[in-house]
């Protein structure tokens, strides 16, 4: 079982045992990696809190004959404990993570992905004034990456500037010429604050106000999108909404 050298976010952990845990870790080089902590749950663990979910971490780990590698070594590069203490930071924080698990593959290198994900973390670290925006913008950026990004300025379809329809099945934004039945209305200014999302710096977009019916809309439509697109429901959404201020 070669040892290997590893950065990486960690996403998830579930208990393994009596004294275990399975960390699952977005890694720079490797992809998604699934890694047993042994001994981790007993209070003289060499590992403490270092592998808590939002830690950036060096790792030594063992490759796995089988699914799991398991971590010999972890070391805090980040711990972004201000996502911990605030509950609209922890929100997009978790949107992040679940969306990052959802699209990573294992041992599958995707160091764009790495990069998105830390770029987000920090951002959120940073105490933006609408963290919820910044969730936003990320999963706007995932979904492009994933080879996903929505028409937001022109039809999906036909290319016709100022669609007023918007169906996640052709695409995003269409216009009444090419919309299918299926379709639902949209306002330009809730497809104009989606299109400011998705072309913000993740540090910057937690600057981004729009008016709440705006905001309600294109939530709508971005997370109908999204949940469409990526086969499977967003579960930290319920929660990322629900830290909006009112």
């Amino acid at each position: 079982m070669p040892l290997y050298k590893e950065q990486g976010v960690v996403l998830r952990s579930v208990k393994l045992g009596e004294a275990d845990k399975i960390v699952t870790v977005m890694t720079q080089g490797a992809g998604k990696v699934r890694a047993v902590a042994k001994g981790i749950r007993k209070t003289t663990s060499r590992f403490g809190a270092r592998l808590e979910p939002f830690t950036h971490v060096s790792l030594m780990l063992y490759r796995g004959r089988g699914q799991l590698d398991t971590v010999t070594q972890a070391d805090i590069i980040a711990s972004h404990r201000n996502l911990r203490d605030h509950l609209g930071l922890f929100a997009a924080g978790e949107t992040m993570l679940e969306e990052t698990d959802n699209v990573a593959q294992e041992h599958e290198r995707n160091v764009r992905l790495f990069l998105l994900l830390l770029s987000g973390l920090r951002a959120l670290d940073a105490r933006p004034a609408d963290p919820v925006s910044v969730a936003e913008s990320f999963l706007l950026k995932l979904l492009s990456l994933s080879g996903f990004h929505p028409s937001l300025t022109a039809c999906a379809v036909c290319g016709a500037p100022d669609p007023t329809l918007f169906a996640s099945g052709q695409g995003g934004a269409v216009c009444a010429n090419c919309a299918e039945h299926d379709a639902g209305s949209a306002s330009c200014e809730a497809l104009r604050m989606l299109a400011e999302l998705a072309e913000a710096d993740l540090m910057g977009a937690g600057d981004i106000h729009p008016d709440e019916q705006v905001r309600r809309e294109g939530r709508a439509l971005l997370y109908g999108f999204a949940e469409y697109h990526l086969e499977r429901r967003i579960k930290s959404l319920p929660l990322l909404s629900g830290s909006l201020a009112p």
